[in-house]
Order: structure tokens, then sequence, then C-alpha cells
């Protein structure tokens, strides 16, 4: 359904190593810069932009909004985690673990980046 998600940064020097470092931890290859300044990633078909609001304003969160990232493993999750907070991102929302839902049993793991946004690394477990 998605084809691209584009969030803001204050500081892009310091998104890039978060994001270098969390999507890394699922695979993905360092972000690259484009002609504009953006940080773009792209991985499994999929788009994270992360720029400075073209506006000249000040980039902030999304209050009740979450981008979510697919994992291969509950492994892959903790390790996207772990990446995360040992690059300036906050654990959020409890420990990394497994939790019922009524889509069936899933791994989640939860954290802010540098920026604030909410971000989650799932992985769908077998029921």
């Amino acid at each position: 359904m998605f084809s691209h998600l584009v969030i803001g940064s204050n500081d892009l020097e310091r998104s890039k190593r978060f994001y270098d470092a969390t999507l890394g931890a699922i695979g993905a290859q360092p972000g690259r810069t484009d002609r504009k300044g953006r940080l773009i990633y792209a991985h499994d078909g999929g788009r994270l932009l992360v720029t400075k609001p073209i506006d000249g304003e000040p980039a902030t969160y999304a209050n009740g909004g979450t981008i979510g990232f697919a994992t291969d493993s509950p492994e892959q999750a903790a390790a996207w985690h772990k990446a995360g907070v040992e690059h300036g991102g906050t654990a959020i929302e409890g420990a990394p673990g497994p939790r019922d839902s009524e889509s069936g049993r899933l791994y989640l793991a939860y954290l802010r980046d540098p920026d604030g946004n909410k971000l989650c690394a799932l992985h769908r477990m077998a029921s």
C-alpha cells in the first residue's frame, strides 16, 4: 500500500547515525544523501526519507503516529532496538518482547528516534 515515508529531522548527521544503525540491524544498506540533502533508505521495496522540513520550521513528531519496520525474527527486532538505544534512541513502551494481539502473537520493540519519532520493530510469530 505505501511507497514511502518521509519524516523530519533537526540534525541529519545524528539521524544518519541512528538510522544507519537501526536499519542496518534489519539488513538495509546505509542511507544515501540525495541532491536535495535528504537521507534515503531503500529496503525490501520500501523507502524511508529523512529530511529537514521544507518550510524551514523545526521538525516535530506526530502525536499518535508510529512507523513500523518489519523484521525477519525476534532476534532481528531485538538487534534493531539495541542498535537504536546505542545510537541516540530512547526505549519506550516496555522491553522488547512477545505480545498477544487480535492479529496473533507479535514480537515488538519500540523506540523514539533522536527527533522524537515513534518507531516499532515487528515480527509476526507463529501461532
